[in-house]
Order: C-alpha cells, then structure tokens, then sequence
C-alpha cells in the first residue's frame, strides 16, 4: 500500500531523525527532500506547497521535547499534519436507518464490487442490505452486481428491459423497502470520462432516490486525475465520501492526499483488494502511520478480533508455551492469517516490517505449506517425527510439488519447536520481553502465540 510515497519519504525522514538542532537553514533543506517525495508521488502541487508550509511553521515555532530529538519531533509533526491532511480524527459513516447510498466514479474505478463490499460491511452492522443495479450500459453489470450480492447475501434488484435509470432507481427503493430492507445502495453506470450525459443521469437518479449518503469511488492510482474527477463530479452532485479503491496495487498514492484537500470530502473507505472482505473503514491517523513505515497495530488487531476465536487463539498460545505443537496447529494458523487478508497488508501494518518484500513467491510459498500439510493423514499432521522418507514422496506427491519444498517445511517447522522449547520457563520469558521491546517479535503481545502463519518468512 502506497509503497512509492513511503519509500520517496522514507529517505527524507531518514536525514530527520538523525537531526541534532533545528534551525530554519536545515529545516528547509531537508523539508525540501520531503516536498520532492510528495510530488514524485502524484501529490498535487498546492498541496505539497502549503503541507510543507505548516510543517515548517509549526517546526520552528515550537520547543524540543526533551525526550526526543528535534528529528524526531519534526517527524512527529510530519505525522500529524499528514493525518489533519487526510481529515482530522476517525471518519464516520452514517449509522441511520433506513439509510439510502449512492455510488459516483468513473468507469473501471471498482464501483460495483465496492458496493457488494460495502453491503457485507452494513450487514455485519445489524443492517438488511439491498444492492440496486443502475448500470445499464457496461455489458454484464447487472449479471456482476448479481452474483457479488447473491456471494454475500444480500438482496439484490435490477431491470435488464429498461434504461431509465432514475425510474429504476426508485422502484428499487420502493421494492427493498417492501422487503425490508434497510440500506439501499444503488450502484451507477461510469464512463472512461466525464462527460454531460453521465453528470445529467447521477443528477436526475440522486432526486429520484434522495441519498443519505453520495460516495464517490476513485481509483487510488489515478494521480492528478483523480483529484479533477472528484472536483468535477463534487461540484455537480455534492459529496458526503470519497472511496478510494486499488489502494494495494497503487503505485504512487497522491491520490489519497490530493482529494480529501482539494475537494473538502471525508475519505470514509478504503478498498484494499478485490475479494469482497478487503474494505477497510478510513483512519486517517493510521492511513499517515503506514505512509510513514510506522505500522498499524491497531488495525492488525482489529482484523485479529474479526476473524480469530478467541477460544482457539488461547488454546494456540498454551500449545506453544509448552512447545506441543503439531502440523494441525500449523494449519489452523494458516487458514486464520488468510481470512485476515494477503501476507503483504499483514506486513504493512506491523512496525517496522513495512519494508519486507512480501509478493506472489512469498504468498505461493504459503499455499505450498498449507497443500503439504493437507496432503498428510492426521496421524502426520499430529506426529512429525514418523514423515520417513516413503512418507514424504507420498504427500510431494498428494500436493503436486517437489519433496525439497516438503523437506524445507518440515526443517522450518523442526526450527520453531526448539525455538519454542528454548522460550518455556524463565529464561525464556525474559528473551520474549527483550525481542518485544526492540520490536524483534512480529505481533507482539497483540497476538496469542506471535502472528499466525508466522513459519518461513
């Protein structure tokens, strides 16, 4: 996520940890570095200019901390103008009921699948969601927007014999309310450019349906473009939220800046890839925290309490204090760290991991692990020691893969039970509060057992 922006500020933040006193020559020099990393990154140019304007006025017009260095500081302050920049304080969407929302973007920007998104989201909020189809150009969309809510159960309304898009919009809201529903979310048509015909249709479909909410979805690796697309549909059809979706495949991430300052909307979502759990509610104190290679344990933590029973993960953590842990428990890991999303996010958002190139081999390894473990009976899985060498051409062969990567998994597994047994008693409590506090431990003491799946990388 947004790792050119991280990687353009990491450089320059570097020279200003290592600052020793602040003054206005050194300030300027270095702040110079930063403003070339925003713009190098698609930040706007006025942004870039008046962002790096209040870090410097606030810089030089307050006293160092003794606790901290000035570099320090300075980053500290880089932080928190950063999280004012992308809106000050948690974005809150709308909790009334019933609740009408209206999807705006160009074509290809996501809509349809955030919608289905969006709906799992409001149903695990107590909402009874319905998606209506107002799509009526792209080849296929209804057929979509269909088959995403049929996938997360939801209801579902569309008109594949009519292109009256506002008439439709209203007799799906006259339909979901008779079902019962109670967040209504129309997804529209796009075009690969903003043009007249689409601004008088989102006009005349938006007071037809009277939206509580009027979101705005964006392709997070648009740049500049994306900035003249929310201002030209903001001023058409006013705002509420902006949604910024492909933020995992974005290659610059000037985008989440740029918006939220030019046109005044809240970033309220964030889509972070394409199955229909990667939606994250937007932070803006975490989104600056990950932009700066600082983490997010709080959002790691959150997508632990979502997806991870709590019963199992103290069971896990009893398991591997007494360095009993099998192949079974190996599994289980793995599938919960899936559910929390890929590898790479799980990374971004633990402090100081944000750099690890996780990719494609580091995820196909893991998919590996998990086809090899499969592959064994249950008696394998709870008794390593019996895999001889019969038993380890038979499960390479049930996964489809080479013995070598069945030997390499099992020699990896073999390393963390004795790191494992090392850690029972005293001594090795102590270790764990010494690698904890330097930040050693992947996960900390946020998780029951360290960070699932943790084998291997």
């Amino acid at each position: 996520m947004l790792e050119n922006l991280t990687d353009r500020l990491g450089s320059a933040l570097r020279n200003l940890r290592g600052m020793g006193r602040i003054s206005e020559e050194n300030i300027a020099e270095s702040l110079q570095e930063v403003r070339k990393a925003l713009l190098g990154a698609d930040v706007q140019f006025r942004v870039a200019r008046d962002f790096i304007e209040r870090v410097k006025e606030k810089s030089l017009g307050q006293d160092v901390i003794k606790s901290v260095t000035p570099g320090q500081q300075i980053v500290k302050i880089i932080h928190d103008e950063l999280a004012a920049l992308l809106g000050e304080g948690t974005t809150q969407f709308t909790d009334k009921k019933p609740l009408r929302v209206l999807m705006l973007g160009l074509q290809g920007s996501g809509k349809t699948t955030f919608t289905a998104k969006l709906a799992k989201h409001l149903a695990k909020k107590g909402y009874r969601p319905a998606v209506i189809a107002c799509d009526v150009y792209r080849p296929a969309a209804i057929d979509q927007l269909e088959t995403l809510a049929r996938q997360v159960g939801v209801d579902f309304y569309g008109e594949r014999d009519s292109k009256d898009v506002p008439a439709i919009g209203r007799r799906g809201w006259e339909w979901a309310k008779a079902q019962g529903c109670d967040a209504i979310l129309f997804d529209t048509a796009g075009r690969l450019q903003i043009d007249s015909p689409l601004i008088d249709e989102v006009k005349r479909l938006r007071d037809a349906v009277l939206p509580d909410e009027v979101l705005l979805v964006g392709d997070a690796a648009l740049g500049q473009e994306a900035v003249n697309v929310a201002k030209t549909f903001h001023e058409a059809v006013p705002l509420t939220g902006i949604v910024l979706t492909k933020i995992d495949g974005d290659t610059r991430g000037g985008a989440a800046l740029s918006m939220k300052a030019v046109t005044h909307v809240p970033i309220k979502f964030l889509g972070t890839g394409e199955k229909v759990e990667d939606l994250e509610v937007f932070h803006p104190d975490r989104l600056a925290s990950r932009i700066l290679g600082m983490g997010d344990v709080v959002s790691l933590v959150e997508k632990a309490q979502e997806t991870i029973d709590e019963d199992e993960a103290l069971r896990m953590a009893d398991k591997m204090q007494r360095a009993d842990f099998n192949f079974e428990d190996f599994l289980t890991q793995m599938r919960a760290m899936r559910k929390m999303g890929s590898l790479g996010s799980i990374m971004k958002m633990i402090p100081g991991m944000g750099k690890m190139q996780v990719g494609e081999k580091e995820e196909k390894r893991l998919k590996h692990s998990e086809a090899l473990i499969q592959s064994m009976t249950p008696k394998e899985r709870r008794n390593p020691n019996i895999l001889n060498g019969s038993r380890r051409a038979r499960i390479a062969r049930g996964a489809g893969l080479e013995i070598k990567e069945l030997n390499a998994l099992i020699k990896q597994f073999a390393q963390m039970k004795n790191m494992m047994r090392m850690m029972k008693g005293a001594k090795g409590k102590k270790m764990m509060k010494q690698m904890q506090k330097k930040g050693g431990l992947p996960g900390g003491g946020d998780f029951p057992g360290g960070l699932p799946g943790g084998l291997g990388l």
